[in-house]
């Protein structure tokens, strides 16, 4: 690996970011299913917990369950992916519960996966967002990400913004 790998376990004053447990395979599943299109399968949803988990240990990144401190109410996940991008230049991605947004969370959580990233020696991070969505540009100018380029797949137009890292 050319970095070292990312901690499994961030603090935040309010958060704990944490490797995935079986109890969160029911969350994630509402959570997937807030978006539309359907619920997956128990079996499916546990699958994709688990090739996160084999990425995880392959690349030293991964993306962790975001839980509030104190009482383990699983709302959401955060953290480094390959992605659209590289493992040398990953994409940091996160997603949480409709009814937590507007709190703060989400800025919370990536800053704290910031601090990793840059602890692992990366220079740069990418993130990639639709133009629908709003509330996910505003989290990463928090962060200080800006604007790169767009691009379009089968899904439609994906505005690919970057961030340098300390």
């Amino acid at each position: 690996m050319p970095h070292p790998p990312m901690p499994l376990r961030l603090d935040t004053a309010r958060l704990t970011l944490r490797p995935w447990t079986e109890p969160d395979i029911a969350a994630h599943r509402a959570l997937v299913a807030e978006r539309g299109g359907g619920t997956p399968s128990v079996e499916d949803n546990r699958r994709m917990i688990e090739a996160q988990r084999a990425a995880s240990a392959r690349s030293g990144i991964a993306l962790l369950p975001v839980v509030r401190r104190g009482t383990d109410d699983f709302i959401g996940y955060c953290g480094l992916t390959v992605g659209r991008a590289s493992l040398d230049e990953p994409e940091i991605a996160y997603e949480l519960f409709r009814r937590v947004h507007g709190q703060g969370y989400a800025t919370e959580a990536a800053s704290a996966v910031l601090d990793a990233a840059a602890g692992t020696g990366r220079k740069r991070l990418w993130s990639t967002v639709r133009p629908w969505n709003t509330p996910s540009f505003r989290v990463l100018d928090k962060l200080g990400f800006r604007r790169d380029h767009v691009t379009t797949d089968d899904a439609g137009e994906l505005v690919w913004l970057t961030r340098s890292l300390p």
